[in-house]
C-alpha cells in the first residue's frame, strides 16, 4: 500500500513507529482520528474533516497540537505528493503519550500524526446487511460526540456477527432500540418517495458526508425526513443506502435476506455528491 506519513515535522514514505506499552494511547485508547478522501485530486469537505479532528481531540480531553487550518494544509500537501491519479484515504490523528493517575490522559502529552494512503473507492455495487443485537451507547456512557477510536470495536463486533450469518454489514440500534446507523456508515432509506434517516440523538456521529448528502438532496427538491426510525421500517423500505466517508454513497442490495435494487434516491444522492465535489473541492488539476 503506497502512502505518505507526516510526523514530528517530517514527511516519510514508511510508517512511523510511534507507541509503546507504557503510552496512554496504547494502553487505554486515548486516540482519535478523522477520515477524509481524495479521489483523483478531489478532496470533499477537507476543511470540515480537519476541524472535526481538532474538536474530537478536545472532547477526548486532549490538547490539540495542530489547528484545523494547519491540518488541512498538511493534508493538501500530502495529497499533492501522492499525485493527481491517486484515490486516497486521508487520516489525521491525535493521541496521548502519558496518563495522570490510573486513566486520565495528560493533555500536555498530546501528539499528532497524519497518514495518507492508497484506498480505492468501492464501486456502486451494493452490500448486504442485517439487524445486529449490539447497540450504540448513550452520550453518558461513552464519548459519542468524538470520532474516538475506542467507539469502533463495538461496530466491529456487530459486523463480525453479521458476517457469521452471511451478511456484509450490520444495522445497529441506539440504547433504547431505535435505528442508529450501519456499523460503518450512516443509514438512509426511502419509502413512498421520501428519503428518511435517523435523527442525530447523540448516540452516533452526524457524519460529514451524511450532512452533505442531506443538504444536496433538499436543494434538489427531494423530500427528506430526519426522525426516529424503528427497526421494522427497514423491512418494508423501498430502498436502503449508506453514506460515509469511505464509500460515500452505497446501496444496500439485501437487507435481512430481502433483495433490494439500487434505487433512484441512492443514485441521485451519489450523482449529486460527486458533481458537487468536483465543482467545489478539486485541489489538483486533472491528470493529462
Amino acid at each position: 500500500m503506497a502512502g505518505v506519513f507526516w510526523y514530528g515535522g517530517q514527511w516519510m514514505t514508511e510508517e512511523p513507529k510511534l507507541t509503546g506499552p507504557m503510552d496512554h494511547a496504547f494502553w487505554l485508547g486515548s486516540v482519535i482520528f478523522d477520515g477524509g478522501r481524495s479521489i483523483k485530486g478531489v478532496a470533499p469537505d477537507l476543511d470540515r474533516h480537519s476541524a472535526r479532528c481538532v474538536e474530537s481531540a478536545r472532547k477526548m480531553l486532549m490538547k490539540p497540537t495542530m489547528t484545523a487550518q494547519q491540518i488541512e494544509e498538511l493534508c493538501r500537501e500530502g495529497i499533492r505528493r501522492m499525485g493527481p491519479e491517486a484515490t486516497l484515504y486521508v487520516r489525521p490523528m491525535f493521541f496521548v503519550r502519558k496518563g495522570l493517575g490510573a486513566a486520565r490522559p495528560d493533555a500536555d502529552s498530546t501528539d499528532f500524526v497524519l497518514a495518507i494512503y492508497d484506498s480505492p473507492l468501492p464501486g456502486f455495487t451494493g452490500f448486504s446487511a442485517c439487524l445486529a443485537p449490539f447497540r450504540r451507547p448513550a452520550p453518558d456512557q461513552a464519548p459519542t460526540d468524538a470520532k474516538a477510536s475506542a467507539l469502533y470495536p463495538n461496530g466491529a463486533r456487530a459486523t463480525a456477527w453479521a458476517v457469521e450469518r452471511g451478511f456484509e454489514n450490520a444495522v445497529i440500534c441506539d440504547a433504547i432500540g431505535n435505528v442508529a446507523e450501519f456499523a460503518s456508515a450512516n443509514l438512509m432509506f426511502a419509502k413512498d418517495g421520501v428519503v428518511i434517516t435517523p435523527i442525530p440523538n447523540g448516540t452516533f456521529l452526524n457524519g460529514i458526508t451524511r450532512q452533505r448528502v442531506l443538504a444536496l438532496l433538499r436543494e434538489a427538491g427531494v423530500p427528506v425526513e430526519e426522525r426516529t426510525v424503528r427497526p421494522e421500517e427497514l423491512e418494508t423500505a423501498d430502498e436502503i443506502f449508506s453514506t460515509g466517508n469511505y464509500a460515500k454513497v452505497q446501496p444496500c442490495t439485501n437487507y435481512g435476506g430481502r433483495a433490494l435494487q439500487p434505487g433512484p434516491f441512492a443514485r441521485k444522492a451519489r450523482e449529486l455528491y460527486f458533481d458537487w465535489a468536483e465543482a467545489n473541492w478539486r485541489i489538483l488539476p486533472k491528470a493529462g
